[in-house]
C-alpha cells in the first residue's frame, strides 16, 4: 500500500523540477489537474518567473486552492507577450478552464450577414456558418442593427428571396418577380431588370457602410454625382443624389467625434466582488460603428488590469478590430507597442470614454435587478452591505431596530419598536409601550424610558442584541437613545437618526457622535429603503395610540368590575339597556340576568360605591 504522504512529496518533487526547468521566455502554460484536464491557461513574459510565483507561500486563498489541485504544468513558448496573449485567449476559449475567467454571454446577441452566394442577400442572423456569409456584428444594441438593415433597404434594396439566382437561369426567364418588387423594394435581378455587376456594386457599399466607412462612400457617390451632371445624366444622377442624402443624415445621426478621431477602440469597466463588466465602443470616422458590454466571472482574485486586458483582447479579436489607438480608464501594460494606449482628461475622448462608462454602470445594473428578482434575498444583502460601508459598521446589520412616540398633548403617551431582520420586518418581534414614568408631552424622557426598558429586558432574558438602532429624529433623540444604551447599560450598539426638514419629511441620514450626516441621494435605493422602514414605525406607533385612545373613549365603570368581562358587560347593557339601569337593578333582577355569582358581584360593587358617595 502506497503512503498518501510519499505521493503528495512525489508530485510535489515533480512540479518543483517542471518549474525550475522552465525558460525564460514569453509564452502560455497550462496547469493539470491528476485527470490530465487543463484547470487554468495564463500567459507570461517570463515563464519560469510566472509560474514560480505561484507556488510562493504568501498566496491568497483561491490562489492556494488552484495551486493544491495542479499535478502537471505545460507550456508553449513564443515569440511576444502579445503573441502569448492572443495564444491565452485561445486556450481559455478552447478549453473553458475552471479556474479562469469566462466571459459569460446570457444570449448570442444578432449579427448581420451577406451571404456567399450570386446576388448575396442582407439579414439579420443569431447562427454564424463563416462558409456560408460574412458576418458584421454582434449587435447587443437591437435597435442600430435594424437602423442599419433599413438604411440598407433605401438605399440599395438588397433581394429578400432566397431563390438560387444564376445568371443561365436568370436569361432563360425561370424567375418571376415578388411583391418585393412591385412595392419597390427590390430591382428585380432574378429577372434581369438589375444587372450582377451593378447589384455587386451595391453590395460592397453595404460592407463599407457595416464597417463605417461612411464618409468613403459619401465621397464616391458625390464624384459619381459630377460625372453623371457633366454626361447631362441628370435622372441617374438624382437617384445618386437621394441616396447621398439618405447616407449623410445616418452620418449626421451616428456621428458623436470630430472627424480627426478617425479610428479607435474604447473600453471601460466597472467591477463588483464576483464580477467584471467591460463595455467596448468601436469608433470608425468619428462614429461608434460597434458597442458592446460583457461580464467577466471572476474566478482568482484578479485584479482590474488583468480583466480589462482580457477583454480588449476578446473584443478586439471577437469584432475584428485593428485600431491602432485604444481608450482606457486606467493604465494597463498593454504588450503590443504598436498601439497607442490613451487616457484622455478632456475633449471628445473623454466624452467617449465616459459614454462607454455609462453604458456599462447601466449593464451592471439590470443584471443586478435580473439577478435580484431570481433570488430577492440578494437584492438586501446588497442593501445591507451598502449600510455597513455607508455607516462603517463593523458587522453586517442583520438585525435593526427602530423606536418612534406618539402622543397628543402628553395624553394616552405610548411607544413602539419595530424589528428588521435581514431587512424584512419581524412582526413577531414587534413591541408596544405604555409610558409609565412621564407626565406631558415630553419625547427625550418617552424615548430613554422605551429603550431603557426594551434592552434591559433582553439583558435580563439574555436575548440577541440588535446590530443597528434607528432613531425618528436628528441629533437630540440620538443623544438621549445613547446616553441609555451606553452609559446606562454599557452597550456597544450603533445608532443612527432618521432627520426631518422643516416639511416634516425625511432628507438625511445621520451617524457617529457627534452625528455627521451621511451622504445619501434622497432617489437612492438605500434611502427609500430606510424612509419606508421610518413609515413602519410610524404607522405601528400610531395605530397603538389610537387604539388606546378609542379604548379610552369607550370606557365605562363595568370595565372596572373585577371578575366581569367583556360577554357578561354584554348581557347586562343587553337586558337593562343602560349602565345607569345596571346601577339601580336589585340582585334578584341581576341574579336572573347573568347568573347568582356575577350578580353578587355587580351589585356589591355599586351598592358599596353608593355607600362611599352617601357618607
Amino acid at each position: 500500500m502506497v503512503d498518501k504522504k510519499e505521493d503528495s512529496n512525489d508530485w510535489k518533487v515533480r512540479l518543483k523540477s517542471i518549474v525550475l526547468s522552465l525558460p525564460e521566455k514569453p509564452g502560455s502554460y497550462q496547469y493539470l489537474d491528476e485527470e490530465g484536464t487543463i484547470i487554468y491557461v495564463g500567459k507570461a513574459k517570463n515563464l519560469k518567473r510566472r509560474v514560480s510565483s505561484y507556488f510562493n507561500k504568501d498566496q491568497n486563498r483561491k490562489t492556494a486552492m488552484l495551486v493544491s489541485k495542479i499535478r502537471d504544468i505545460h507550456y508553449i513558448v513564443v515569440e511576444t507577450e502579445t503573441d502569448a496573449l492572443l495564444l491565452e485567449n485561445n486556450l481559455i476559449k478552447k478549453y473553458k478552464p475552471k479556474y479562469n475567467i469566462l466571459l459569460k454571454d446570457d444570449k448570442t446577441y444578432p449579427s448581420i450577414c451577406i451571404t456567399k452566394e450570386p446576388f448575396p442577400r442582407i439579414f439579420k442572423t443569431r447562427h454564424i456558418d463563416l462558409k456560408a456569409g460574412t458576418y458584421f456584428g454582434p449587435y447587443s444594441h437591437e435597435p442600430t442593427l435594424y437602423a442599419l438593415l433599413d438604411l440598407m433597404d433605401t438605399l440599395y434594396q438588397p433581394r429578400k428571396c432566397r431563390l438560387p439566382l444564376k445568371k443561365e437561369d436568370i436569361q432563360a426567364g425561370k424567375y418571376k418577380v415578388c411583391l418585393n418588387y412591385h412595392m419597390k423594394k427590390c430591382k428585380g435581378a432574378c429577372i434581369g431588370q438589375q444587372s450582377e455587376e451593378d447589384y455587386m456594386k451595391n453590395v460592397e457599399d453595404c460592407k463599407e457602410i457595416l464597417k463605417g466607412n461612411v464618409r468613403e462612400i459619401l465621397k464616391k457617390m458625390r464624384n459619381e454625382m459630377e460625372e453623371l451632371a457633366k454626361e447631362m445624366r441628370f435622372e441617374e444622377a438624382q437617384v445618386i443624389k437621394e441616396r447621398y442624402d439618405a447616407l449623410s443624415h445616418f452620418k449626421a445621426k451616428s456621428e458623436i467625434v470630430q472627424a480627426g478621431n478617425a479610428h479607435m477602440d474604447v473600453f471601460n469597466m466597472e467591477t463588483d466582488e464576483h464580477s467584471a463588466y467591460i463595455n467596448y465602443l468601436h469608433v470608425v470616422q468619428g462614429s461608434i460603428v460597434q458597442a458592446f458590454t460583457f461580464e467577466y466571472r471572476k474566478r482568482l482574485e484578479e485584479s482590474a488590469e488583468e480583466l480589462l486586458l482580457m477583454g480588449i483582447v476578446e473584443m478586439r479579436e471577437r469584432f475584428q478590430s485593428h485600431a491602432k489607438e485604444i481608450i482606457v480608464p486606467f493604465p494597463i501594460d498593454f504588450p503590443d507597442p504598436s498601439i497607442t494606449l490613451t487616457i484622455p482628461q478632456r475633449g471628445d475622448k473623454k466624452n467617449l470614454l465616459n459614454l462607454s462608462g455609462l453604458n456599462v454602470k447601466q449593464y451592471k445594473f439590470d443584471r443586478l435587478k435580473q439577478s435580484e428578482k431570481l433570488n430577492p434575498e440578494q437584492r438586501n444583502v446588497r442593501l445591507m452591505k451598502e449600510i455597513q460601508e455607508q455607516l462603517q459598521l463593523p458587522e453586517l446589520p442583520m438585525h435593526i431596530e427602530l423606536f418612534d412616540n406618539s402622543n397628543i398633548s402628553g395624553t394616552d403617551a405610548v411607544a413602539a419598536c419595530v424589528v428588521f431582520k435581514r431587512l424584512k420586518p419581524s412582526k413577531g418581534d414587534y413591541r408596544k409601550y405604555h409610558i409609565k414614568t412621564v407626565t406631558g408631552p415630553d419625547d427625550y424622557a418617552s424615548m430613554q424610558e422605551v429603550v431603557r426598558r426594551r434592552y434591559s429586558r433582553l439583558i435580563e432574558e439574555g436575548k440577541e442584541m440588535p446590530d443597528l438602532i434607528i432613531t425618528d429624529g436628528g441629533i437630540g433623540q440620538m443623544n438621549c437613545v445613547r446616553e441609555v444604551v451606553e452609559d446606562e447599560l454599557y452597550l456597544d450598539i450603533p445608532i443612527a437618526g432618521l432627520a426631518k426638514n422643516e416639511k416634516h419629511r425625511t432628507h438625511e441620514l445621520l451617524y457617529g457622535f457627534p452625528p455627521n450626516v451621511i451622504g445619501l441621494q434622497p432617489d437612492s435605493e438605500l434611502f427609500h429603503l430606510l424612509t419606508r422602514m421610518q413609515d413602519e414605525v410610524h404607522r405601528f406607533a400610531i395605530k397603538f395610540h389610537r387604539e388606546k385612545r378609542s379604548r379610552r373613549a369607550l370606557h365605562s365603570e363595568l370595565d372596572d368590575i373585577p371578575g366581569i368581562g367583556e360577554k357578561t358587560q354584554a348581557q347586562l347593557l343587553k337586558d337593562f339597556k343602560s349602565v345607569k339601569r345596571i346601577k339601580e337593578a336589585d340582585v334578584e333582577q341581576l341574579i336572573k340576568s347573568i347568573g347568582k355569582s356575577k350578580g353578587m358581584l355587580v351589585h356589591n360593587y355599586f351598592h358599596k360605591s353608593y355607600e362611599k358617595e352617601s357618607l
